[in-house]
C-alpha cells in the first residue's frame, strides 16, 4: 500500500557554516522544488492579472491557492469534477493550499469558534458555513493540491497569554483530527506551529507538531501586524526547533528582506500576496528597496525596472512606458509589474540558494540586506 513517503522526499544538500541557512530539494508528485523558494499566491486559483504561462515564465516552481475562497467560490466539488486544481487552472507544477484557518479567524465579527470547528458567515452573501478539521481536509483533498495545511487557530496580535495558549492547544487537538481525516497519500499534510508571541508556547508547539511524522512543517501566526523585530525573533526561535530533515515553511511572508532573514534562520519556503498587491499599487522590487512607478523621476526614464533583470517586463519595456500605462489605468501595467515582482522574488530565493551551495551566504546577506532596508 502506497504512503505519503512514496511521493514526498526532502534532501538537505548544504547548510551555511555561519547561519542556519539551508539548501535542499523537495520531491512532490508534480515535480521537484529547489529550496529555499518563494511561492506566488493564486488565492482564487489564479495569480492576479497573470495567466499560467506567464507564471511559468517567471521561474515559479510552486504556487498557492486558498481553500477558504475556493470552497465559497467556485466550490471545491466543481474543481474536483474538473480533475483537481492542476487541470482546473492549467498549472502542472506543485500546488499548496492553506487550510482557510487564517481567513476564517480574521472574520472576527462573522464567526464563532467551538471545539468542533468554526461557524462563519460569507462576508459577500451572508450565508452560514461551517469548517472543522475534517471538513478542511475534505475541501483540500477535493482541490487536489500536492501540499495541504492543517486547520489551525491563529491568535491575533496582540493577545494575552491565556488566549494564545488556548488557541495553540486547540490547534494541537485539531491537528490530530486532521491526520485522522486525511486519506490521500499523494498529498502532504503540513502541521503548523502556533503559540502567538510567547517563547514558551512556541517551543511547546514546535515540540508537539514535530511529534507527527509529516513531509514538512509550517510556522504560522506571524506577519499578523507585529513589528518586524518581533517577527524575526520568533522565526529565529522556532525554525531550528523543527525537524532538520524536512522542509520548513514560513506562512504569509515575502519581501526580499523577509526572505533574507527567514533563510538565515533556517526557513525553506515562503509565500505572500505582496508581489501582485504591490504591483497593483505601482510598487516594484529592486536591489535597493521598493520603488514606485508613479514617481515623476520615471517620466522619461528609458531604463528597465531593474538593470540586468531578465523578466519579460524588464526585457521589453522601459520605466517610462510602464509609468505611462499605470497613469492611464491600463491593467497591463499591473501585469508587467506583477511579472517583475514575482520573478524578482523567485530569482532572489534562488540566488540565496546558490550562495548557500557555494558557502558564501553570509557575504550575500551582508551585501544586500542594508540596501534592501534603506531603499
Amino acid at each position: 500500500m502506497l504512503s505519503e513517503k512514496d511521493f514526498f522526499e526532502y534532501k538537505l544538500i548544504n547548510t551555511c557554516k555561519h547561519t542556519n541557512a539551508r539548501a535542499g530539494i523537495f520531491k512532490t508528485p508534480h515535480g521537484y522544488i529547489n529550496t529555499p523558494i518563494f511561492m506566488p499566491v493564486g488565492t482564487n486559483s489564479a495569480v492576479k492579472t497573470l495567466v499560467s504561462d506567464q507564471i511559468m515564465d517567471t521561474g515559479a516552481q510552486i504556487i498557492l491557492a486558498n481553500s477558504y475562497h475556493l470552497y465559497l467560490r467556485a466550490g471545491t466539488k466543481l474543481i474536483k469534477q474538473f480533475g483537481g486544481i492542476h487541470s482546473w487552472m492549467n498549472w502542472h507544477k506543485p500546488v499548496l493550499t492553506d487550510s482557510g484557518g487564517f481567513q476564517v479567524f480574521s472574520l472576527s465579527h462573522l464567526r464563532k469558534i467551538t471545539e468542533d470547528g468554526v461557524e462563519f458567515r460569507d462576508p459577500k452573501d451572508g450565508k452560514k458555513h461551517f469548517i472543522s478539521p475534517e471538513v478542511s481536509m475534505e475541501i483540500q483533498q477535493d482541490i487536489g493540491a500536492d501540499i495541504i495545511m492543517a486547520f489551525d487557530e491563529c491568535a491575533p496580535y496582540p493577545c494575552d497569554y491565556e488566549t494564545a495558549k488556548k488557541a495553540m492547544e486547540r490547534t494541537h487537538r485539531w491537528l490530530e483530527r486532521c491526520f485522522n481525516a486525511k486519506t490521500n497519500p499523494c498529498q502532504a499534510l503540513f502541521p503548523i506551529v502556533q503559540g502567538a508571541f510567547y517563547d514558551d508556547l512556541r517551543k511547546e508547539s514546535a515540540k508537539v507538531i514535530s511529534g507527527y511524522e509529516a513531509s514538512g512543517y509550517a510556522i504560522g501566526g506571524v506577519s499578523v501586524g507585529e513589528p518586524v523585530d518581533i517577527k524575526n525573533h520568533f522565526v529565529e526561535l522556532t525554525a531550528p526547533l523543527l525537524p532538520e530533515n524536512k522542509p520548513r515553511y514560513l506562512m504569509g511572508v515575502g519581501t526580499p528582506e523577509d526572505l533574507l532573514d527567514g533563510i538565515k534562520h533556517g526557513v525553506d519556503m515562503f509565500d505572500c500576496v505582496l508581489p501582485t498587491r504591490n504591483a497593483r499599487h505601482g510598487s516594484f522590487f529592486t536591489w535597493h528597496g521598493k520603488k514606485n512607478i508613479k514617481n515623476k523621476a520615471f517620466y522619461d526614464d528609458s531604463a528597465p525596472l531593474v538593470e540586468g533583470c531578465n523578466c519579460y517586463a524588464c526585457r521589453n519595456h522601459s520605466r517610462a512606458y510602464i509609468r505611462h500605462l499605470f497613469r492611464c489605468q491600463e491593467s497591463t501595467a499591473a501585469t508587467l509589474l506583477s511579472i517583475h515582482n514575482i520573478q524578482f522574488l523567485v530569482e532572489f530565493s534562488q540566488k540565496c540558494r546558490q550562495a548557500i551551495l557555494e558557502n558564501r551566504f553570509i557575504d550575500f546577506y551582508n551585501e544586500h540586506y542594508n540596501n534592501l532596508i534603506k531603499g
